[in-house]
């Protein structure tokens, strides 16, 4: 009996585990990083995010105040081999409007996002820049809540966003996975277009080039894992531009190329651009209407910096001054030179009244989280400010109304507090003073 008892007992055990097994509801799917915003225009949102596994995951996005309205509906698989990342573009929308984005998976909701459309046409704009920026040695700082209260109209990381310093792959995704964990940084590329090149850290190495091992690896991690408008073309390269008002940034991917290749337009010398890259700057810079156009590398345009770094533009002179020299030939209006990497603030004038027709000016903002470098205050002929910040950015303001065409440069710290303001009248760039057509 006691025997019998014990067999009914298990049996009873099992059809309830089995029942339990049946029943029980699958994992749920979610989200573990965003949704981030990437590019976005006037026509067109780049949403990014991450799931927790492998689906299929939908964007809705309708205009917030035409509820009735046909929703933009874009569709995307999150998988293994992409590391479970997902970049939604959607596009045909209208200008100037406001869209309410719906993520789902199987018909459950996950999240709601409000994005605006920016205005055609618009005469002003504020742009963020920064770079250097490593969470793990300073995991509280108020970088990114400082730059949020600007309401920057786009955010651009020049690289060492984050420090990885390794072409492995999965390094590359887990730093980018850590980087995006931090929650006041989550919070401002939930509501700020953000634009993206690297620097030599989080392309693999310290002060390193396009001969470096991997670097496919490190292209594949940077494009998972960013929505930008395009990376690079034909699969090499990150280079990309967009344009906000009256400003148009073009990023220039400084490692790719740099030492694979003799240089198109200066010979006998090593390519830093590379030759697919040099023809879409230069097309794409002649072809610009904008009334200020942002050359903006991770690298600085200079070769003032610490004793012995040959990381920089002056270490490709002749390939830089043919640059500056195509923009004097072209009559090439409003140019200004960004760069980041050195762990100081600076501002830099190049005496290149003669090749491209005016002085260029060069703004250099970092580190945004990482250490001053005292050594990297170095001489140079053109330098008319320097300062060791921590926790900085730089702003741009620009404004294009009527026959006014200025750019505001200031450099800010963690607290808001401006530390220098460079202004630059379009007048001085080149530029006729006369109405400017925004047609976009």
């Amino acid at each position: 009996m006691k025997l019998l008892s014990l067999l009914v007992l298990a049996a009873l055990v099992g059809v309830h585990q089995g029942e339990e097994s049946s029943d029980a509801p699958s994992v749920v799917l979610e989200l573990t990083h965003g949704p981030f915003l990437g590019h976005v225009d006037s026509t067109e949102v780049n949403l990014w995010m991450r799931a927790s596994r492998p689906g299929t995951f939908t964007v809705s996005a309708r205009p917030t105040f035409e509820p009735l309205a046909e929703p933009v509906v874009v569709t995307q698989r999150a998988s293994a081999e992409q590391d479970l990342t997902m970049s939604f573009r959607i596009t045909g929308l209208e200008p100037g409007t406001a869209y309410d984005c719906e993520v789902s998976c199987d018909g459950t909701p996950l999240d709601h996002r409000r994005v605006h459309t920016p205005f055609l046409g618009t005469s002003k704009a504020r742009i963020v820049f920064g770079s250097c920026a490593d969470e793990r040695r300073f995991p509280h700082h108020g970088v990114w809540d400082a730059i949020l209260a600007r309401d920057p109209d786009a955010l651009v990381l020049l690289g060492d966003t984050p420090y990885i310093d390794s072409t492995e792959l999965e390094h590359q995704r887990e730093r980018y996975r850590e980087f995006l964990e931090v929650e006041s940084l989550a919070t401002l590329l939930r509501s700020t277009p953000t634009y993206n090149t690297w620097d030599d850290h989080d392309f693999g190495r310290n002060d390193t080039n396009g001969l470096l091992e991997g670097r496919e690896s490190s292209r594949q991690a940077f494009v998972e894992y960013h929505a930008g408008p395009q990376f690079g073309s034909d699969g090499e390269g990150i280079f990309t531009s967009f344009r906000r008002g009256p400003v148009e940034v073009f990023l220039i991917d400084a490692r790719w190329f740099a030492w694979r290749e003799d240089s198109i337009a200066a010979p006998g010398s090593k390519s830093l651009l590379g030759a697919a890259q040099w023809k879409w700057l230069t097309a794409s810079l002649e072809a610009s209407d904008a009334p200020f156009k942002v050359l903006a590398s991770g690298m600085i345009w200079n070769g003032a910096t610490r004793p012995g770094k040959p990381d920089h533009w002056g270490s490709y002179t002749a390939e830089r001054d043919a640059l500056f020299r195509f923009i004097g030939d072209k009559q090439i209006t409003g140019v200004v030179l960004v760069g980041g990497d050195i762990h100081r603030s600076r501002v830099v004038e190049h005496a290149t009244a003669e090749s491209a027709g005016y002085p260029l000016t060069e703004l250099i903002s970092s580190p945004m989280a990482n250490v001053v470098m005292e050594t990297a205050n170095a001489p140079h002929p053109g330098l008319k400010w320097d300062a060791g910040l921590m926790h900085t950015f730089l702003e741009l303001e620009v404004d294009a109304v009527g026959e006014r065409q200025q750019l505001v440069a200031r450099f800010r710290t963690q607290d808001g507090k401006v530390h220098h303001e460079v202004v630059l009248q379009g007048s001085d760039l080149g530029a006729a003073n006369a109405p400017v057509e925004l047609p976009r």
